[in-house]
């Protein structure tokens, strides 16, 4: 497993290979995914935490059932830029991965992620008792919305650069 910047993620991943987020949280794991064109990303049920090594079978459960080429996972940073607890748990997440799994790991900023994500599920009216079971990985969809949309401009600056 290696961790990669998302641009080392456009040039290694291949056309048609989907891509999770995960929004890592202390009790659950938001889950996403996108389309084989990468270009929307999609909710999909959380993962209950329960302890490392049963989490991790699940994520890579998930990652093979969907065909995950890779991971881009939230890092909750500070509103200051600073790395806190929760990002060196995360770290830590990744970290513990590499005896798990081949497939690269993105981070990215999820700074305010779950702040949209429940402002959209407010605007759209769900329950709170819903919005608790969704938020994870509506969040997870925000993080991984925005990785996509990074990899939808590279690609359209290479396509540029080459078009030169």
């Amino acid at each position: 497993m290696t961790v990669l910047t998302i641009e080392e993620m456009a040039e290694t991943l291949a056309p048609r290979q989907a891509i999770a987020g995960l929004d890592l949280g202390t009790k659950t794991i938001g889950l996403s995914m996108s389309d084989l064109g990468r270009r929307f990303a999609t909710p999909r049920p959380v993962i209950r935490r329960i302890k490392f090594t049963i989490d991790a079978q699940a994520l890579m459960d998930f990652a093979i059932a969907e065909k995950v080429a890779g991971f881009v996972i939230g890092l909750p940073m500070n509103m200051d830029g600073s790395a806190g607890p929760r990002v060196q748990a995360t770290r830590a997440f990744v970290r513990n991965m590499e005896q798990k799994t081949a497939l690269p790991f993105v981070y990215w900023d999820e700074r305010l992620s779950t702040v949209a994500a429940e402002r959209t599920l407010l605007e759209m009216d769900v329950s709170r008792a819903k919005r608790a079971e969704r938020i994870d990985s509506a969040a997870a969809s925000f993080i991984l919305q925005g990785a996509l949309d990074r990899l939808s401009l590279l690609a359209r600056s290479a396509g540029d650069e080459f078009s030169a």
